[in-house]
């Protein structure tokens, strides 16, 4: 480029002149064709996304939907998708069920033809859920009716929920204890509130008539509410406020009566400007029939629940208020609308953790205060009183935390697998991690002061969920905050779980990783050998008896050699026990083939999988030849993984699946030979033992159960389902028998010198204690605090599992009702159904006589196969 060209403007390097846009009376650009979404995809779009951003009035949305959905009558394609995702949306997203309901106040004022079809289905698909026993849908289409009780002639949706009470009245009067009868009444009671709000309507006497029919029910104590109160113990009053669902609502209801029914947390998006003469638009709206549903009459009893349910809060014992108070209304039906939301939405934890960081969006306007409100600034609001408004002191971020907790601290089992409520917080605290955190923080502290008063299983699944949220979180904890409950003895509460906790994060990582985000003050709690990346193979040891045998048992291993070869090794260790005067050389040899396993497939749990299905037929001929032999493998096992007590744990649960083991060798094994005088109760990797034994046995009984009852089985199938039914039952109500004997002996230590008992089997422990990380024995008695302590950790344990006991007899009885009910049972092989093995802790009452010293002699027979955890899956996270 020359110089006389360089410096001239408007020309490019090429001489060619520069376009203006006034060069030319268009643009000659080529334009991109605009693209209109059709009406129906729009208004899919707007329904689904409805009351979901902070920064638009759903008013507006609302008006604008409710006029495009008249002015669209006559296309029957738009108006079939809108009614279907109206009817999705109030089963599927709870929350939104008051602005769905909106619409189609809008709508009938505009095209009330239009409306009648939306009521028509809704009735339909309450129907069809009221039939079929699904209670939760069914109880969310009636809400969705109730907020439309301006549209309806005559009482609308109150004489359903009439009948309703008379099924109630019918359940409890045949049995005080029926949990289904006091669903029905929660239903009732959730229902009165959003049919109250409905615009242009007048329901006092109504809903206070209903309200003086259910108090009979819902104030009467239900004698199943003590089997399933979070707290056991005499903790602080208000920190272990737990209360019956149905009692708290109808105390609620009777207050917001007395108040003109302010309900000031439901929203009411239905607004719409005054009709030209002044009147109404929703009172002046056309008013339509109640659609017909019907109560049957029985009423149907599958999903029956077993047990009633209580009200429990993480939130309870702080300075200022950040959930609504028990007294408050707005606690019980904030708590519903979320706790449907995130059980519905199981299958989408983003979605569920979504709907929880904008829970304000779904509440009525001043609810709660702003998002991620310090706690230390909420005295601001304190002062002028809590409540709705600006006073207000509420926080989103823990009414959302707090509904979570509620079902992982769900008894006797939370709606879903545990570990979809651990993703559910873990997600919510990646959205709004500066707001989420604080609360959690709060949440973790309120559980740790009630660690000792929590029912056992609630404080095994707290130590799960917070271990494995530390483990989303780079393992960070203000761990300086308990510092000074690290020198309590090992089997008091509070260490416990800061012991159990510490395993399991070393499970979820590395030990190395752990101890460097520990003080200095924690540090000694994990061991050195826990660094190790395998255990030590004692047999390497010369000193160690038949470690030459042993060793070739190693290689023979390796080498994949035949059975024959292995029991050569195991019949030379069998020899030299019995020139060493050993009582029963089955022992050593089994240790030494067990360890060897254990040994060889340490490098992972896939390797060691690996070599037991490899010597499958060599454990099977072991533990078949006696009960002793049996409960040595769960001795080596955990012996070897001293120091990693949950992997060992593991590998018994895997050979319980394999049948190696029967639940039984393993119970007396955790509970009667290795309970160290009762501080093993206080490990929790022997608890999680315990429990998933007795899981797998229940699940074998349910599907045994299950296949029973499946419509159409020959009578020679149904027979031998009988039969095996009643085998498993037997083997179940013989393993609780097992575990109340163990335990009853350290919950009355105090009693007929059960003292004795105690400090026998902490001495006979001591030396044979393979599974405890900092145990305290010395080789003497207990002092009296820890066996106040111990006494403690075992009344916690026998109410888990006479809990679990009741809880499995309950399903088997509710599932022969229903069965009964539909016709099942008919046909040949039905007459054992229900018999044989039935009975509970109680019935097994003789066979405990038998017990001496801690053995229960034949107490498993009929188990001594295996078959009870055979092919049973028991991890539940």
């Amino acid at each position: 480029m020359s110089d006389d060209t360089r410096g001239r403007g408007g020309r490019h390097f090429n001489g060619r002149k520069r376009r203006y846009r006034d060069d030319d009376d268009y643009d000659r650009r080529p334009q991109r064709r605009r693209y209109e979404e059709p009406t129906i995809v729009r208004l899919r779009k707007q329904l689904r996304s409805l009351a979901e951003s902070p920064t638009r009035r759903p008013e507006d949305e609302i008006a604008g939907l409710g006029q495009t959905i008249a002015e669209n009558y006559f296309d029957e394609e738009l108006q079939n998708e809108v009614y279907a995702t109206l009817l999705q949306i109030v089963v599927e997203q709870p929350i939104k069920v008051p602005f769905a309901a909106a619409v189609v106040l809008v709508a009938n004022t505009h095209k009330p033809e239009a409306v009648q079809e939306i009521l028509t289905r809704a009735g339909a698909v309450a129907q069809k859920y009221i039939d079929a026993g699904s209670w939760r849908e069914f109880k969310l289409v009636l809400r969705f009716l109730a907020l439309l009780q301006s549209l309806f002639d005559g009482d609308g949706v109150f004489p359903i929920l009439d009948d309703l009470f008379s099924r109630a009245v019918d359940l409890q009067t045949a049995s005080s204890e029926d949990a289904l009868g006091l669903e029905l009444v929660k239903i009732i009671l959730l229902t009165i509130p959003y049919a109250y709000v409905s615009p242009a309507t007048d329901v006092a006497g109504l809903a206070l008539a209903l309200l003086e029919k259910t108090d009979i029910i819902a104030s009467t104590p239900n004698a199943s509410e003590a089997l399933v109160d979070p707290f056991s113990g005499d903790a602080d009053e208000k920190a272990r406020e737990s209360t019956s669902v149905i009692g708290l609502l109808q105390k609620q209801l009777q207050t917001e009566a007395s108040r003109d029914w302010p309900l000031a947390c439901i929203p009411r998006p239905w607004t719409l400007p005054p009709k030209e003469d002044g009147s109404d638009a929703f009172a002046s709206a056309t008013k339509h029939a109640f659609p017909a549903i019907v109560v049957p009459n029985p009423i149907s009893q599958k999903s029956k629940p077993m047990t009633p349910e209580l009200y429990v809060s993480v939130y309870a014992d702080q300075e200022f208020e950040t959930v609504p108070p028990t007294t408050d209304v707005t606690a019980s039906l904030v708590r519903d609308a979320l706790v449907d939301t995130i059980n519905i939405l199981d299958f989408n934890r983003l979605a569920t953790a979504r709907f929880l960081a904008d829970v304000d969006c779904y509440f009525a306007s001043g609810t709660f205060v702003k998002r991620a409100t310090p706690f230390d600034k909420l005295k601001d609001f304190a002062d002028t009183g809590s409540g709705s408004g600006s006073s207000s002191t509420w926080k989103p971020e823990d009414v959302a935390v707090d509904a979570v907790f509620s079902q992982m601290f769900q008894l006797p089992a939370p709606p879903h697998k545990l570990v979809y409520y651990h993703s559910v917080l873990t997600e919510f605290c990646r959205i709004a991690p500066a707001a989420v955190a604080p609360s959690l923080g709060r949440a973790i502290r309120f559980a740790y002061r009630a660690i000792g008063d929590l029912d056992r299983e609630l404080a095994h699944r707290f130590l799960d969920w917070f271990s494995h949220h530390l483990s989303n979180f780079g393992f960070t904890w203000k761990w300086t905050e308990w510092t000074d409950d690290v020198p309590l003895p090992d089997i008091h509460p509070k260490k416990a779980f800061i012991l159990g906790a510490l395993d399991k994060e070393i499970r979820l990582s590395f030990a190395r990783r752990i101890k460097g985000t520990l003080p200095d003050a924690y540090k000694e709690l994990i061991r050195t050998e826990k660094e190790n990346d395998t255990p030590d193979f004692k047999y390497d040891l010369d000193e160690t008896p038949f470690s030459e045998e042993a060793q070739a048992i190693v290689k023979a291993i390796r080498k994949r050699e035949s059975d024959d070869v292995l029991q050569g090794h195991m019949n030379a260790i069998r020899q030299l026990a019995e020139e060493r005067g050993d009582a029963d050389p089955l022992i050593p040899a089994t240790d030494a083939f067990v360890t060897s396993l254990c040994f060889v497939g340490a490098k992972s749990l896939s390797h060691v999988l690996s070599c037991i299905d490899r010597c499958k037929d060599r454990l099977v001929d072991v533990g078949g030849q006696s009960d002793a032999a049996r409960k040595q493998i769960v001795t080596s096992v955990l012996a070897y993984w001293h120091d990693h007590a949950g992997v060992g744990v593991n590998i018994v649960d895997k050979l319980l699946n394999y049948t190696l083991l029967t639940p039984t060798s393993v119970i007396e094994w955790a509970l009667l030979d290795h309970v160290d005088g009762g501080a093993a109760l206080a490990r929790s990797h022997v608890y999680e033992m315990v429990s998933m034994t007795v899981s797998k046995v229940a699940n074998r009984v349910r599907q045994v159960l299950g296949s029973r009852l499946e419509p159409g089985l020959p009578s020679e199938q149904a027979q031998i389902l009988d039969d095996t039914l009643q085998t498993e039952r037997a083997a179940q109500s013989r393993l609780f028998a097992v575990i109340e004997h163990a335990l009853i002996v350290f919950a009355e230590g105090d009693n007929s010198g059960k003292d004795d008992v105690m400090d026998a089997s902490h001495a006979n422990n001591n030396n044979d204690n393979h599974d405890d990380d900092n145990n305290d024995n010395d080789g003497t008695s207990r002092s009296s605090p820890d066996k106040a302590l111990i006494r403690d950790w075992a009344a916690r344990w026998l109410r888990v599992f006479r809990r679990r006991c009741a809880v499995e007899e309950a399903f088997y009885n509710n599932e022969l009702a229903a069965a009964a009910a539909e016709g099942l049972l008919d046909g040949g092989g039905n007459g054992n159904v229900d018999g044989g093995g039935g009975g509970g802790v109680d019935d097994d009452a003789a066979q405990m006589e038998d017990v001496d010293a801690g053995r229960m002699e034949g107490v498993d027979e009929g188990m001594e196969g295996g078959d009870v955890g055979g092919g049973v899956a028991g991890d539940e996270i």
